[in-house]
């Protein structure tokens, strides 16, 4: 894979492509997006051996994002770049599909780059200790932990939420309205990941309020998307209404889920309510407003940073931040009526 096939994919210049890749501002808003999604989409890594032999060792902080569609991660990103050139490091930024192994494509690019750390941003929460041997240099995982993986905690860094509570917690916010027929609208039950983990705080909440869990409101989408999850919740909608409140892991997935309600005829929250965790600034701007539980987002990117600088810089073993999340009121819960 060579920067002229991103060209020609694209059906761009490659002189577009190198602009794209070196930041360069005369590139239009729709001509960078569709480069980067084409970068993405063929796991093209530059090639940029000739320029890095010139270039010391270790002014460099490699960034894998998985899933680079999610619009949860641009802050992150932008957070871990300014954060990164204060101290005087370049980020080096690599987008791979939701599928994509990140830990390949991210000792690909330790292998094409001269990093002296990477950071995983949006990955698996099952690591081995051979994948990190592999990688060869301290890594922190943003918004992941390791909690299905055989990896030793002194092994790695991490920072994020407590996906368990805050998936209790945004149940609770449900069941404390006196909703019952509660859904949760997630990726899979057995992803090893988000979805797995907000799950088992979503089926905690229901247990500890004596709520029987329905598995036929458990809408898992196999895809973490907004069209997946649209269609999900419209084929359930299809076949029955008989759901008063729906808590979606992601704000993207509630996004998908106020449409599908919308379509069927029903109105939020007056029917049924909606809540997420996430607070991406897509989600100020649905009708009506959504509620969810905010992750700080420009602070898992800094603080990302922080702790790799200091394990580089050996002030510091590796760590693990837990982040708390803010509520943040928006317009689509309600008093269950039923």
């Amino acid at each position: 894979m060579t920067i002229k096939d991103v060209a020609a994919y694209c059906d761009v210049a490659v002189s577009t492509v190198s602009r794209v890749l070196n930041n360069h501002p005369d590139v239009s808003e729709d001509t960078c997006a569709k480069v980067l999604a084409a970068i993405a989409k063929l796991n093209y890594i530059p090639n940029n051996s000739a320029r890095d032999l010139v270039t010391p060792q270790g002014d460099s902080i490699g960034v894998v994002v998985r899933g680079a569609e999610n619009p949860f991660f641009t802050p992150v990103i932008r957070a871990i770049e300014a954060r990164c050139e204060l101290a005087g490091y370049t980020m080096v930024l690599h987008q791979i599909p939701a599928g994509a192994d990140e830990v390949a494509a991210g000792a690909e690019l330790v292998r094409s780059k001269r990093l002296r750390g990477l950071i995983f941003l949006g990955g698996r929460f099952d690591y081995s200790q051979h994948e990190a041997n592999a990688l060869g240099i301290p890594f922190v995982c943003c918004t992941n932990t390791n909690q299905f993986g055989d990896l030793e905690k002194t092994a790695y860094s991490s920072v994020s939420i407590d996906d368990f509570a805050e998936g209790f917690k945004a149940t609770n916010l449900l069941v404390q309205r006196g909703h019952r027929r509660i859904a949760i609208l997630l990726d899979s039950v057995t992803d090893h990941s988000v979805s797995e983990l907000r799950y088992a705080g979503y089926c905690q909440a229901l247990a500890d309020a004596g709520i029987p869990l329905d598995t036929s409101l458990v809408f898992q989408t196999v895809a973490f998307s907004m069209p997946a999850a649209f269609e999900r919740v419209s084929a359930y909608l299809a076949q029955s209404q008989d759901v008063t409140g729906i808590f979606a892991v992601a704000d993207t997935m509630a996004i998908a889920a106020i449409k599908a309600l919308h379509n069927a005829g029903l109105h939020v929250p007056q029917d049924v309510s909606v809540v997420a965790i996430d607070g991406i600034e897509m989600s100020l701007y649905t009708i009506p407003t959504l509620t969810t539980l905010s992750q700080p987002q420009e602070t898992m990117g800094e603080e990302a940073v922080s702790i790799l600088l200091d394990v580089l810089s050996g002030t510091s073993p590796n760590r693990h931040v837990r982040l708390e999340t803010t509520l943040r009121e928006g317009e689509t819960l309600g008093v269950c009526k039923n």
